[in-house]
């Protein structure tokens, strides 16, 4: 008897270690079902499409500064995704909750919260492709990017207007006239003005680094003159034969210090223009005036694409020191003054 209550004894420890270590796997198993009901809970949200239609296409727009909740409620706004306290968990466990990308982007059918969020982080927004004609000055290429892209128009005349803007871009002058290279570029919605600034000036140093490659030795001018002679030919003509001609027409009138008498440069230096320059605007003598000043303006008068810069940088070899329009497009080269007169009298009296 004595030896049963002894097996007794220890045996009843045993059967309290085995329920306890039932009771452990019993929690870990509920644990690791609750977990697995969260995680495909939380997986089937991830992964599951939208509630865009198939067919439908849709563009939504994040402005800058939003929230994880403020673009959450506008994506389910417009039904790509659904309303979730999934959507802010998944931003944080993919690592994007701050790094959605402001812009305007474009969604086609249905797509998963982890699809829409990939695209806010990589910042896959929908390019504008503008284009940027030959000729235009800073408030007309303002007047352009406000239309096509809605920059700030008055923020970016003060950036290609403001001196410290200016030095930092390397440059120096009053504004970044004539360094905002005419080209079709692909802007996003909003598109940040010193961007748009600096895209254009480095487009501009490119073209004008291959013009230089292209030439036999050093250029006799400054790359500030031939900027500014450049603006002064793209506005004289449009015809890209005559460039080369126009350009040798201004050059040699420089070499002989004579005015260059420049109608376009006069119309840029007036604060108001109605489209009729009168004798008077002739005499008035501002720094863009070349009937008043000798030597160049002070500076571009519009921003000169390449085949202006390069007529400036390879003139024609013309001793033409007078050119009138013939009305249609052209122009009539003279050597002298009674030449000039007779061309003048014929076309425009």
């Amino acid at each position: 008897m004595e030896e049963n209550n002894e097996s007794s004894v220890i045996q009843e420890p045993r059967k309290k270690t085995v329920k306890w270590l039932w009771w452990i796997i019993y929690a870990v198993a509920v644990q690791i079902v609750v977990f697995l009901a969260v995680y495909f809970w939380f997986l089937n949200y991830a992964d599951s499409p939208g509630p865009l239609a198939f067919e439908q296409k849709t563009k939504v727009v994040i402005p800058p500064g939003s929230s994880l909740g403020v673009i959450q409620q506008l994506l389910a706004e417009q039904k790509i995704v659904n309303p979730d306290m999934r959507f802010d968990l998944l931003a944080r466990k993919m690592g994007v909750d701050q790094q959605l990308r402001a812009g305007e982007y474009f969604f086609s059918g249905p797509v998963s919260p982890r699809q829409v969020l990939a695209k806010l982080a990589k910042g896959d927004v929908i390019l504008h492709p503008v284009t940027i004609p030959e000729g235009v000055n800073i408030y007309q290429l303002a007047d352009i990017l406000t239309e096509k892209c809605q920059v700030d128009r008055r923020h970016f005349l003060d950036l290609v207007t403001d001196p410290d803007f200016i030095k930092k871009t390397g440059m120096a002058g009053e504004s970044l006239e004539g360094y905002l290279f005419p080209d079709t570029y692909h802007f996003v919605h909003s598109q940040d003005e010193g961007k748009i600034i600096k895209m254009m000036m480095d487009r501009f140093s490119q073209v004008y680094d291959e013009l230089l490659a292209a030439l036999p030795g050093a250029p006799s001018m400054t790359r500030h003159q031939v900027v500014i002679l450049a603006s002064i030919v793209e506005k004289e003509t449009g015809m890209a034969k005559e460039r080369p001609v126009i350009a040798a027409v201004f050059l040699n009138r420089l070499r002989k210090k004579m005015f260059l008498q420049a109608d376009p440069t006069v119309i840029y230096g007036l604060k108001k223009f109605d489209g009729n320059l009168t004798r008077r605007d002739l005499r008035n003598p501002t720094p863009y005036n070349t009937y008043q000043r000798k030597g160049l303006p002070a500076g571009p008068i519009c921003n000169p694409g390449r085949e202006a810069l390069a007529a400036v940088l390879h003139p024609a070899e013309e001793d033409y020191l007078y050119f009138v329009s013939r009305n249609d497009g052209s122009h009539y080269f003279s050597k002298s003054l009674t030449e000039h007169n007779r061309a003048v009298y014929r076309f425009q009296k």
